[in-house]
């Protein structure tokens, strides 16, 4: 019997949740089982290893409370691997009138993205590696991941997309807001039991909201 190949996808966190964002009506799906979904483009002569999903914490309350029930409902699958960067404050002058505008990028986490392709590559840890984001930063790793022998496919988030990561995919890119049915399949259900902390978490009232609209 042919052995599966081994797959990891890698998701760009900050793209994702932004790509869910920009399109009102798809904020249903905040309250996502990721591995679920992603198992659905597994082929059958794949394995899926993992899901490494790269995230910062948000420094508002009730925004890191929200995620935080997020990132503790996916992590009851063992395939689900959180690795965290952290936000960074800064202040944008406006050209044109001069003022101030406070905001807040991610540090960190699309180094961290190129660093674990780049390893698991050189590592042969898998055979194929999905890259779920529509940053062209990623396209050195993605680069060195090929020359190491591995498949590199691209997958935009919702409402994503970059020209410039188009061609260097292994094959045709998937734009994952062609595929909403996937998403309402693999909703979580409103309460998820912790099983460490022997605990019922329940979807964020806000995030309920949204899939009542």
């Amino acid at each position: 019997m042919m052995e599966k190949q081994k797959v990891i996808v890698y998701i760009d966190g900050f793209n994702f949740y932004y790509g869910l964002k920009k399109n009102y009506k798809w904020r249903r799906f905040y309250w996502l089982d990721v591995v679920k979904f992603f198992e659905m483009f597994i082929k059958p002569d794949q394995e899926l290893l993992c899901v490494k999903y790269f995230s910062a914490k948000p420094d508002n309350i009730d925004k890191a409370l929200r995620q935080n029930a997020f990132f503790q409902a996916n992590k009851e699958n063992s395939k689900f691997q959180l690795i965290l960067g952290k936000y960074l404050h800064k202040t944008i002058k406006c050209f044109n009138c001069g003022y101030l505008i406070k905001t807040y990028e991610e540090k960190e986490s699309d180094v961290r993205i190129a660093t674990q392709i780049v390893n698991d590559a050189n590592n042969h840890i898998c055979d194929v590696a999905i890259v779920v984001s529509a940053d062209s930063d990623m396209i050195p790793a993605i680069e060195l991941a090929k020359d190491a022998g591995i498949k590199v496919f691209v997958y935009f988030p919702p409402f994503h997309h970059s020209n410039s990561l188009n061609n260097i995919s292994s094959s045709r890119v998937i734009n994952l807001e062609r595929y909403e049915t996937r998403f309402r399949n693999c909703i979580l259900p409103d309460k998820v039991h912790l099983s460490q902390s022997d605990f019922d978490l329940s979807i964020p009232t806000k995030w309920k909201e949204y899939q009542e609209i």
